[in-house]
């Protein structure tokens, strides 16, 4: 809990969703792609931790996948904005991340490299729980890309990806990776009690896998048609009553009444705001998951971590979050508006 340089105050950029929509948009159709064929180029995983994409130092990155004797990966590189392939036999392509890119384009591209590498693989060729519905290779709608705000998104990623992996250190059950899952284009990390969660009644059988354990599920999403704005998030499946009852920090976060269910949310603009964006984000979190866990009846002592802070160490951090905020230029307030839920 003691401040280092790794936790001095960060540079969180601006990222209002309307400035960069388009390239959001794009973007995460892109992402798809390339989570597809993750999808088909890993063995399958408990709760569908084999398709997400993870944080590395240039950008996003599938990690290993496999092709018959080939081990390759498939990186999007946002500090040369590039897509980039490379091979366990010392094989690599690439190709530019521009404005103009279709999503076609990159589709049809990504496949041509793989190809040429010998690790093509089929996958279906459509949008997954998105809005948009246009099949991949005959989508030339989508085709923005501002590299400065794609810096910014990921700028932000990578700050919210070291805040929840501190954050994960302090559980020591069953606790999914903090991982970023291209169906919601959300950050997310999840806590699970070790209990079976009760069947959904007409759940698909992606949800199915997703829930079938109690779960404490936190995040990050920069926004989309119904949440205007980024937000910090986290819910509790299954949902229980009285949840949204229970108090939340900092001030600023709230409970809202979502996709059935309760949602904490916290803004990303308030969290800019705050005197001190880690302790905040930190604070919010622990407060969200004392509240699953007060109110779904975990035990918390079997299980804290060792590496959790004490009483009085959380006590202080919560001291910490309700110190005064700054004050932001105009035109950056956060709605509040939910983001979807995730497992």
């Amino acid at each position: 809990m003691t401040p280092t340089a790794a936790t001095a105050r960060p540079d969180l950029p601006e990222l209002p969703l309307e400035a960069w929509e388009p390239t959001k948009t794009t973007l995460h159709l892109w992402a798809q792609i390339v989570g597809k064929v993750k999808l088909a180029a890993t063995a399958p995983r408990n709760h569908w931790w084999n398709v997400p994409l993870y944080l590395d130092v240039r950008g996003l990155t599938t990690r290993r996948l496999h092709h018959g004797q080939v081990s390759f990966q498939i990186d999007f590189d946002f500090v040369d904005h590039r897509l980039v392939v490379r091979t366990n036999g010392g094989q690599q392509g690439s190709f530019p991340l521009q404005d103009g890119l279709s999503v076609a384009g990159f589709d049809r591209q990504l496949h041509r490299l793989l190809e040429r590498l010998g690790v093509d693989v089929a996958i279906r060729e459509d949008p997954y729980g998105v809005p948009m519905t246009t099949p991949f290779p005959a989508d030339i709608e989508h085709a923005a890309y501002h590299p400065e705000y794609v810096r910014r998104f990921w700028q932000v990623l990578d700050w919210v990806d070291g805040v929840l992996e501190e954050f994960s250190g302090w559980y020591c059950g069953k606790q999914s990776p903090v991982h970023l899952f291209w169906h919601g284009f959300d950050l997310a990390v999840t806590r699970f009690s070790g209990r079976r969660a009760p069947a959904r009644d007409g759940a698909d059988p992606v949800t199915v896998e997703a829930y079938f354990h109690e779960v404490i599920s936190f995040g990050f999403w920069a926004g989309d048609d119904t949440m205007r704005e980024p937000a910090f998030y986290s819910y509790t499946a299954p949902d229980l009553p009285g949840l949204a009852d229970q108090p939340l920090r900092p001030a600023a976060a709230a409970w809202r009444q979502v996709y059935g269910g309760s949602m904490a949310l916290l803004g990303y603009d308030q969290l800019r705001a705050a005197h001190d964006p880690r302790s905040t984000l930190l604070g919010f979190l622990q407060s969200a998951d004392d509240t699953g866990v007060r109110t779904a009846g975990w035990d918390r002592q079997e299980l804290t971590s060792s590496f959790c802070p004490s009483p009085a160490e959380l006590q202080a951090l919560y001291q910490r979050v309700t110190a005064p905020s700054r004050t932001l230029r105009p035109g950056t307030n956060s709605t509040g508006r939910p983001p979807p839920a995730r497992a």
